[in-house]
């Protein structure tokens, strides 16, 4: 397995991935860094979460010249949430390299906030196409020393509609200028943009959805259509974790559940296309930071969402086909880590859900849990842990040894655990 030390970067770079915690290179990084850090062109075929970021980062970083003040690489993103995650990302890679200045574009935000940064001179810029148009047919972003282009989510791009964006931005760089590609699938259209736009790119694919997927425990619900919100907070309470991420088809559905749900005392809040950029950005903190357990969400709203440790996606409306369906699962079990992934059918929806699981053999059916099994899954949900963490047992071995007495064996400490875990 290649760590970080292993790459010809710079000392700088290899901290500041150190301070971010990653040490083992992901495979699409162990195949990308090397052939980026060449100058060739890639096409890369990696889904969200796959460490993609990073494996762009760290090319463009390697030839940043700082002492130049105009825009050296730009990428493109699909959604405002996925562009500020990426400058910010990219802005961690290169913590440790001074006077390095990296913005994100996007619509939702004062244009004038954004001109005046660009003016004082910015390193990398992180874009949505329209924003990116914006600035350039403002005068205020000039593409002429751009040396690396990086269309990230390409397909999603190409799915909103932003292909004659995407093309005009790269007509505006320079012919000689490297293009790196990433895409979750590879239609006709980004087939055609890398014949048109990249010199014999190098065609790299990561692991494809089907095998993405059996990280991910997911199980499928019937239920009532009446009975459906009773079903959905059964679930939240058998299978308690950190972060969950509820997905609705429709903005009437998501107020709905997060209004429900906030009569419960749950700590929730939502995110749908109709709420301001500034909106969205305070629930996106509250999520990420911690500061809120669940988050109810459309589809619109949570393209491009990229955020670590959620342990649960629930389907509370069937998504309209499978694309979607592997779209909204992929936002747990990131980097390698395991998750959940429920979806709860009513009878309206079953042929729907029929379509998505022609496609997906992965999903299994069960009975929403009884009052009385919630209590089972808990258990057994705190056991698994424990067995998944069974290396390194010997000092806690001789502590239990060393407590063991006539009234109270390994047995009777190891249900005191679990029920001091249970109440707590």
């Amino acid at each position: 397995m290649m760590n970080f030390n292993d790459f010809n970067i710079s000392d700088d770079i290899k901290k500041a991935i150190g301070d971010m915690g990653f040490k083992k290179a992901t495979p699409i990084q162990r195949l990308a860094i090397p052939e980026a850090l060449k100058g060739i062109d890639i096409t890369a075929q990696a889904q969200t979460g796959s460490g993609k970021t990073i494996a762009f980062a760290v090319p463009i970083l390697e030839k940043v010249f700082i002492p130049d003040r105009s825009p050296q690489a730009i990428v493109l993103c699909p959604t405002r949430e996925l562009c500020m995650q990426v400058a910010d990302e990219i802005s961690k890679v290169g913590s440790k390299i001074k006077k390095l200045k990296v913005l994100a574009v996007y619509g939702g935000q004062p244009i004038g906030k954004q001109t005046r940064v660009l003016k004082k001179g910015v390193h990398v810029v992180v874009g949505t196409p329209g924003r990116v148009i914006d600035h350039i047919e403002k005068g205020n972003l000039d593409l002429i020393g751009i040396e690396t282009v990086v269309l990230d989510e390409a397909d999603e791009m190409l799915e909103m509609g932003f292909r004659e964006d995407i093309e005009r931005i790269l007509e505006s760089t320079p012919h000689q200028r490297q293009t790196l590609l990433f895409s979750a699938t590879i239609p006709k259209e980004i087939r055609e943009i890398a014949g048109k736009y990249q010199k014999d790119p190098k065609f790299i694919r990561i692991a494809n959805k089907k095998q993405n997927i059996p990280k991910i425990t997911q199980y499928s619900f019937r239920c009532n259509i009446e009975d459906k919100f009773e079903s959905l907070t059964r679930l939240i309470d058998a299978y308690d974790v950190r972060l969950m991420l509820i997905f609705c088809n429709t903005k009437k559905s998501v107020d709905f559940v997060k209004k429900h749900l906030k009569k419960q005392d749950f700590s929730v809040d939502a995110l749908h296309g109709d709420m301001t950029q500034k909106a969205r950005d305070k629930v996106m903190n509250k999520f990420r930071n911690g500061n809120i357990d669940i988050l109810v969400a459309t589809d619109v709203a949570a393209r491009g969402l990229d955020i670590d440790g959620v342990d649960v996606i629930i389907n509370y409306d069937v998504p309209q086909n499978a694309d979607d369906y592997t779209h909204r699962i992929g936002r747990t079990a990131r980097a390698g880590k395991t998750g959940f992934a429920f979806t709860l059918v009513s009878k309206d929806e079953i042929p729907r859900f029929n379509n998505i699981k022609k496609s997906n053999r992965g999903i299994v059916e069960k009975k929403v849990p009884t009052l009385g099994e919630i209590n089972e899954i808990k258990n057994n949900l705190i056991l698994k842990k424990v067995k998944d963490s069974r290396d390194n047992l010997d000092e806690y071995i001789k502590i239990i040894k060393k407590n063991e007495d006539n009234e109270f064996g390994s047995l009777e400490l190891a249900a005191g655990l679990l029920k001091m875990i249970r109440e707590n």
